[in-house]
């Protein structure tokens, strides 16, 4: 199919036999002052041509621009949210900063003074956190909001970067975009002092170097995001199954398959015996050790090692237990959107036994493994549903989570045949209708002191049923689309 300007080009009387074998025809242009007085046709469409070239020159620009200017407003939105915030906090009972923003800052100003941020209590992060947020004891106590904002603005561009690469149209790139910028759950998680939006940016910037054939890069973000946050170590088998040497050869990028070669059925595309086969495992297991996968478990390893090493040498035990240790035993006996809480609830003060972590965790595992082998190829998606899995099973549920995999919706929504109306609203609706129904039952325990165990875990129930059912519903709706095309190997030439 040609493009605007081939049909534009064209001359329009090559068709006609009249004009063919003639002389130029000659227009006279007499009230024209920029154009000569005498023009022939092709000069005519040879000018044409330029001024369309022009045009569609305009109308990328133009395309820019609308993404420029959807990233000032919504940088000017929260540049007024965190503002609002600080006048809500002198002024109402009712904070509008998060309170793990108050425990960062603590843990700052003890950075500056030159103590270990571990002496602030439920400080359970990577020191790191700590330190780049030193500017808020000595600049403004609302730097940090400031930089999670500016991470979280980081996030839409990448998500436009990432759709680009997989040859995306503009005008669906924007709608995904938009869907992260203007998300009300998102922009206030920044706002508010929550760090969520860092780690964000960072796993995007990971799949944009996988994407660009980038592993050195990529394996240092890797390793260095799984020190900031342990949960991102569930991307790691995907990324070894995506890092195929039919994808990754030494000297040749990988080469992307363009969204408009995506299937328009996703029967045939995600079949297991296309995806999930004895044989695909049998293979995976012969060709694990590759130049690409070996090099980059060793540079993710050697960044978190090198990490972990530096902090565990400053702050010792405390915290290797506070940042790493803790989050892998984590048990929370407060109401959370766990299915778990409850039975940790009643139980907390006992140790747990070994088969009763087994029976909680075992699961969540089982679900990771069939989702990475079903899925991994096309790795966005994979990373997603892994995401909402691993927090739907998850022991410890809190609201901060969900930013985790809605940062990786807008990746996904190009491939999904799901129409906004009416499935798609009522997939938003049960959603929120059911977090919201857990939310009443959490504020009559927390606020009016009800004892209202039983239907706060019931609203658990129902919100693991919604985010399950949202979920087989999004993988149902998913056109199946490997991010990469099988590159023919040397073995392959020899056959041949």
């Amino acid at each position: 199919m040609r493009t605007l300007t081939e049909r534009l080009n064209a001359d329009p009387f090559q068709k006609d036999a009249e004009f063919k074998n003639k002389s130029p025809i000659v227009i006279d242009f007499k009230s024209h002052e920029y154009w000569p007085k005498k023009l022939t046709f092709q000069q005519i469409n040879f000018r044409s041509s330029i001024a369309l070239h022009s045009l569609e020159t305009l109308i990328r620009a133009m395309e820019v621009l609308n993404f420029r200017s959807l990233i000032i407003f919504s940088a000017f939105l929260r540049v007024l949210l965190i503002a609002y915030g600080e006048w809500q906090d002198a002024h109402m009972e009712v904070r509008y900063t998060d309170v793990d923003y108050l425990v960062f800052s603590d843990a700052a100003s003890l950075v500056v003074a030159g103590k270990s941020p571990y002496r602030r209590s439920t400080y359970r992060y990577s020191p790191l956190i700590a330190f780049i947020l030193t500017p808020n004891s000595f600049i403004h106590r609302s730097w940090g909001k400031f930089l999670f904002s500016a991470s979280d603005l980081l996030v839409g561009y990448f998500i436009r970067t990432i759709l680009k690469l997989r040859g995306v149209p503009d005008n669906l790139s924007i709608y995904s975009v938009i869907v992260w910028l203007f998300n009300p759950f998102t922009f206030t998680i920044g706002t508010r002092g929550n760090c969520e939006p860092i780690i964000c940016a960072i796993i995007l910037w990971i799949i944009i170097c996988l994407m660009r054939g980038n592993l050195f890069q990529g394996a240092v973000w890797y390793g260095l995001v799984v020190h900031m946050r342990i949960y991102p170590i569930i991307y790691a088998l995907p990324i070894v199954v995506t890092l195929d040497p039919n994808h990754f050869q030494p000297g040749k990028k990988p080469s992307i398959i363009d969204w408009n070669s995506r299937q328009p059925k996703s029967n045939a595309s995600t079949s297991p015996t296309q995806t999930f086969d004895l044989n695909r495992l049998w293979v995976l297991f012969q060709n694990i050790f590759t130049r690409s996968r070996i090099l980059f478990g060793l540079i993710s390893a050697t960044v978190f090692f090198f990490f972990t090493g530096i902090f565990f040498y400053l702050y010792e035990w405390e915290f290797l237990h506070e940042a790493l240790l803790y989050h892998l035993t984590r048990t929370d006996p407060r109401h959370n959107f766990s299915i778990y809480f409850y039975h940790i609830y009643l139980n907390y003060e006992r140790e747990f036994s070994v088969l009763e972590k087994l029976i909680s965790f075992l699961p969540q595992l089982i679900v990771q493994i069939v989702l990475v082998f079903r899925f991994a190829q096309d790795f966005p998606f994979c990373f997603f549903v892994q995401t909402v899995a691993f927090v739907a099973f998850n022991k410890v549920i809190t609201a901060q989570y969900f930013v985790w995999f809605f940062c990786l919706l807008p990746l996904i929504l190009p491939w999904s045949k799901m129409k906004l109306k009416w499935e798609g609203i009522f997939c938003i609706l049960l959603w929120i209708g059911a977090q919201t129904h857990w939310l009443f039952w959490g504020y009559m325990l927390e606020f009016k002191g009800k004892q209202v165990f039983l239907q706060l875990w019931a609203a658990c129930l129902l919100f693991f049923a919604a985010n399950t059912y949202v979920m087989i519903t999004i993988i149902l709706r998913h056109t199946y689309s490997p991010v990469f095309k099988r590159l023919v190997t040397s073995r392959a030439r020899k056959t041949k």
